[in-house]
């Protein structure tokens, strides 16, 4: 008899920051492979209701639930609702986050802590309560987000980097810890993609549009729909051997120290 490793039917998925942008695209990859979608939002209800109804639209299971996963207490509150309305969470992508451009001499302290808080802290917070459950069923994935900013640096992007840097880290700690129990911690290093958010900068001319095409191997930008591959598998039986490692979907821009101007 034939197994479909990519198969998800039947699993629950939970994905943070999954209103919208790269974290729908992942979304929308688990629920095309059968999973059962919970979806996180925090910024407001109208929004959360959107994505969900978005999914639905697709013939995609779909539930919705707002709350802050940098705050202990609306996470554990919303994830025994969660348990209780829809099932045990089989897999989290752990998406949500932010990022802040400012000088590193300019930039406040508190600025700083809440993108390390949304970024790096909310993973662990999610995480740990999840992997809970987890544990006590011997099975679970958990996918943390992280970003090529896990291994370079860029002007303006130091808390966002030293989150990301964290986020990697973590990851390979958590798949220390929790590897034995059947549980696969893996993370996805995304590039650059064409998203709403970087819309005006991808056009021909742009200084920042022709340094990433020009920097990228690919020769283009990522589309968020690129994401789903790289999630499906570090979901799915396919990677059930595979734990603390960050795949990047980049194009190949980790890959080569890049060209001059003038190469073609």
């Amino acid at each position: 008899m034939s197994i479909n490793l990519f198969d998800l039917t039947g699993k629950i998925a939970l994905i943070t920051g999954g209103t919208h942008g790269l974290g729908q695209a992942m979304a929308t990859g688990l629920g095309n492979a059968g999973a059962t979608l919970v979806i996180n939002g925090a910024s407001s209800q109208e929004k959360l209701d959107n994505a969900v109804a978005y999914y639905q639209s697709l013939g995609l299971k779909a539930h919705g639930y707002l709350f802050d996963v940098t705050q202990e207490d609306q996470v554990i509150s919303n994830l025994a609702k969660i348990e209780q309305e829809v099932g045990n969470i089989d897999i989290l992508v752990n998406n949500a986050g932010i990022i802040k451009r400012t000088p590193l001499e300019d930039m406040e302290v508190a600025d700083f802590e809440q993108v390390l808080k949304v970024d790096l802290v909310s993973p662990f917070i999610m995480s740990k309560h999840i992997v809970k459950g987890m544990i006590a069923r011997k099975e679970g994935k958990i996918i943390n987000i992280c970003s090529m900013m896990s291994e370079l640096g860029r002007n303006t992007v130091a808390a966002y980097a030293a989150a990301k840097g964290g986020l990697k880290m973590l990851t390979r700690n958590m798949a220390t810890e929790w590897a034995k129990h059947n549980i696969q911690i893996n993370g996805i290093g995304p590039g650059y993609f064409a998203t709403s958010q970087t819309a005006p900068i991808r056009v021909d001319g742009h200084p920042f549009n022709d340094f990433i095409v020009g920097r990228t191997p690919a020769g283009r930008w990522g589309d968020p729909d690129d994401l789903q591959g790289a999630t499906i598998f570090l979901a799915s039986e396919a990677s059930k051997f595979v734990n603390g490692q960050i795949i990047y979907v980049d194009g190949g821009i980790l890959a080569t120290i890049g060209k001059p101007a003038n190469e073609s």
